[in-house]
């Protein structure tokens, strides 16, 4: 069984797929920290993540990257969002992914382009969103807790920015899949949003289109 979970950044589709991965016991890949990496790789390349060339070299970042706790910074996360409007980089990625998806057995997927692009076959897709302010208010509140010194304003400026980014770049942009559910957590808790996407799931499962 194949899940795709996509949806904008703070959106709470990771906590989701890891559940989902869990309570199916399925594994999980968080794709974005893939974009992460190579964002992350091209700024200590001293490159530039607006530059394709410079981002497609760091495609070639090492495998122990991925565990770097530097990888989930707030900054890294926009390093990520503008290294993934290169289609150089994307493709660069996508064989990695697809590999994964089709996995004997299967596996959970989130991303942004999963049920689109990387496994539009797949047996469960889910979009999870919530409003621009409170993605805002739910990262700024993480980053608080870890001691970093930002403002709420700043956070959301950024959610806008990198929502603008994912969903107007040219090469797979955000977006819900046809046949994607839409899961809406502003005003839900993470048991609640995390019922949600199980319930949805097995009522696929049990009843594909």
């Amino acid at each position: 069984m194949i899940i795709a979970v996509d949806g904008p950044t703070a959106s709470g589709k990771g906590t989701i797929a890891r559940a989902l991965a869990a309570h199916f016991g399925l594994p999980a890949l968080d794709t974005g920290l893939l974009y992460r990496a190579v964002g992350y790789q091209t700024q200590l390349d001293h490159g530039d993540p607006d530059n394709a060339a410079d981002a497609l070299a760091a495609c070639a970042f090492a495998d122990s990257l991925l565990a770097d706790p530097a990888l989930r910074y707030e900054s890294t996360g926009s390093l990520a969002s503008r290294v993934s409007v290169h289609p150089q980089v994307r493709k660069a990625l996508f064989q990695r992914q697809v590999d994964f998806a089709n996995q004997p057995g299967g596996a959970v997927l989130d991303g942004r382009d999963i049920g689109t692009v990387i496994a539009p076959h797949a047996d469960a897709k889910l979009f999870v969103t919530a409003s621009p302010e409170e993605r805002a208010r739910r990262r700024h509140a993480e980053m608080a807790a870890r001691g970093v010194d930002v403002t709420y304003e700043a956070v959301l400026a950024d959610i806008h920015a990198r929502d603008a980014r994912d969903t107007g770049r040219a090469d797979a942009p955000l977006l819900r899949a046809a046949d994607a559910m839409l899961l809406d957590n502003t005003g839900l808790g993470v048991e609640a949003a995390v019922a949600a996407a199980i319930a949805f799931v097995e009522q696929r499962v049990r009843r594909p289109s």
